[in-house]
């Protein structure tokens, strides 16, 4: 193995994201024979042996891309400090160490990747890629033509301004709206808050698309293999 910057090691060991791995390394939970390092710039090889909190690590040869359906009430996380059930209990028969990519709350479904490759994971995550989401969601109340071309142009979040985004009515029913909205950025709970923004709280919200990956018939709590052009379509 060539020499590589640890953050990128950590990642392709299949513990979690590269940015992720930045964190770890910035707490000093990594150490590197036998030292803490907390030096973004460090490099390890083949000989050198990493430990994240007293275990050591390796790199997952056989890497695994997983799209899940995930139902309301699990967590996207490799586990939770409440024991609320996360989304590995929905795959605990596979042999491979995987980890979710991004967020999908407990209170929204749909489609979520794992897997046990960083470099896949990052290029998901990192804000750069502009990877595109589309949600389904119920909202309670229907947005008005200014509320929709807000949207659009991009709305003020906590004093910061939001990637414009897609927003389209399919539906309403009383005061309740179906809408589909596709975001490019993954802010904490960001199409839950930007429909407080414009007076239209969320009832339910479901993820139906990745970027080119869409969700299907697959059933709630189901999953598959992500195929070969789906995993290069995030390269």
């Amino acid at each position: 193995m060539e020499e590589m910057r640890l953050q990128k090691y950590i990642a392709k060991c299949g513990v979690t994201s590269r940015r992720k791995a930045e964190e770890l390394i910035a707490q000093g939970r990594v150490s590197v024979n036998g030292s803490i390092v907390k030096q973004m710039g460090a490099k390890v090889g083949k000989k050198d042996c990493v430990k994240i909190d007293d275990n050591v690590i390796q790199r997952e040869e056989n890497k695994i891309y997983i799209a899940l359906n995930k139902p309301i009430g699990y967590i996207s996380s490799v586990k939770d400090q409440f024991g609320r059930p996360t989304v590995l209990d929905l795959v605990d028969d596979l042999k491979e160490r995987i980890f979710p990519v991004g967020r999908l709350d407990y209170n929204s479904s749909g489609l979520i990747f794992l897997t046990n490759d960083g470099n896949f994971a990052n290029n998901l995550t990192h804000p750069r890629y502009k990877v595109s989401k589309t949600y389904q969601v119920v909202l309670d109340g229907t947005p008005k033509p200014n509320d929709i071309q807000r949207f659009r142009q991009g709305l003020r979040i906590d004093d910061t301004l939001t990637m414009p985004a897609q927003f389209k009515i399919l539906d309403t029913k009383g005061r309740r709206a179906t809408a589909e909205i596709t975001l490019c950025e993954g802010k904490n709970r960001q199409v839950r808050r930007m429909c407080d923004v414009i007076g239209c709280p969320v009832i339910s919200l479901k993820r139906v698309s990745i970027g080119s990956v869409y969700l299907g018939d697959m059933e709630e709590g189901k999953w598959r293999i992500l195929t070969e052009k789906e995993v290069k379509s995030f390269e």
